[in-house]
């Protein structure tokens, strides 16, 4: 109950520090300290829904105007990376390349930060957007609906990974950025809570196309919560922690597993 009543206060400032840190919507952050971090980080799932949405109304419109599943799928794919200004993407493009190093941890780090993008980081982008982009496809290709919930889906299931990945006892790696920031904010059984909370919401969803719906979204969020922390774990060890970039890349694995769990069981 204390876990839940914590959840409940996380009011407005959390989710400015959400919407203002993790999409380019027009919201103001007003408080950047590390509490406002935990209230934001627990808010992000609820970003994740509104760009959810969007990608989903997207490919919609453009089931309504005659294009077919494939365009649709582009377009639902599309929007995340603009909502975001592509942030995930290069974060996930930057991890790759740190990753594929196999240097220490200092040097994988300034590997990441610089501005251009390496031959893993390419090939990471690559398989990544078509693997969205097949989900989707296969997803309208049984209809809006099945479409409009992979992308709403994949949306939460990206910004959930944030949550979990912003628990206490995962550390950062850089004493500066916004991983910096939020890292180690959330305590345990709160990001515990939320990811209950926002797994059996979007389960209820589900089940408005019957009770296999509602298992096969929430089976889809586990597994991208799983694939997120596989990754998460493995940044930890290579890294000594969690950096933006790291972030980035979580979503980016969170949504992409989500949507080829869905697709599998579609």
């Amino acid at each position: 109950m204390r876990a839940v009543s914590s959840l409940r206060t996380v009011g407005p400032v959390g989710i400015r520090f959400a919407f203002g840190t993790l999409t380019v919507l027009p919201v103001r952050v007003t408080r950047w300290d590390r509490d406002a971090a935990r209230a934001g980080m627990l808010c992000a799932p609820l970003a994740g829904l509104v760009v959810g949405l969007c990608a989903a109304a997207l490919g919609g419109l453009l089931l309504v105007l005659g294009a077919g599943p494939l365009l649709a799928a582009v377009g639902s794919a599309a929007v995340p990376a603009v909502l975001t200004r592509g942030l995930h993407l290069d974060g996930l493009a930057d991890t790759a390349d740190g990753l594929g190093s196999a240097k220490p941890a200092e040097d994988a780090l300034r590997i990441m930060k610089q501005s251009d993008v390496g031959p893993f980081g390419v090939i990471t982008l690559l398989f990544v957007l078509l693997a969205q982009v097949a989900a989707l496809y296969e997803l309208y290709g049984h209809g809006w609906v099945h479409g409009a919930a992979g992308a709403a889906a994949a949306g939460v299931a990206a910004r959930l990974a944030l949550t979990l990945a912003s628990r206490t006892g995962v550390p950062a790696a850089r004493p500066e950025g916004l991983g910096a920031m939020v890292a180690a904010t959330v305590p345990v059984r709160h990001a515990v809570t939320a990811a209950v909370l926002v797994t059996a919401a979007c389960a209820a969803a589900g089940a408005a196309s019957g009770g296999y719906g509602a298992l096969r979204v929430a089976v889809a969020l586990l597994a991208g919560a799983a694939a997120a922390e596989l990754l998460l774990r493995h940044c930890v060890r290579r890294f000594g922690g969690v950096t933006g970039d790291v972030f980035g890349a979580l979503a980016e694995t969170a949504a992409t597993a989500t949507l080829i769990a869905l697709a599998v069981g579609s």
